[in-house]
């Protein structure tokens, strides 16, 4: 199954690639754009015999190795659901 899993910094975490992507929308003239925050975006296939089998492994990977659980938060999305 193919899993989308999104990374992003928490709320309240300094993002200074955000803030490089803000202030740059704004110079090109994008001036409603705020809060920009940059994160991961990753793709796995993952071989589980379910979609409950595969959130769950999902969870543990996110918690163990794809996000820092101090600064960032994660959210994933599995193929089927």
């Amino acid at each position: 199954m193919q899993v989308k899993v999104f990374i992003t910094p928490r709320k309240g975490i300094l993002d200074p690639q955000g803030r490089v992507v803000e202030q740059s929308l704004r110079t090109l003239g994008f001036k409603d754009v705020t809060d920009v925050k940059v994160g991961k975006y990753i793709v796995l296939n993952v071989a589980a015999p379910s979609v409950a089998a595969a959130r769950e492994e999902t969870k543990r990977m996110c918690e163990r190795l794809l996000a820092n659980p101090n600064i960032e938060d994660f959210s994933f999305e599995v193929e089927g659901e």
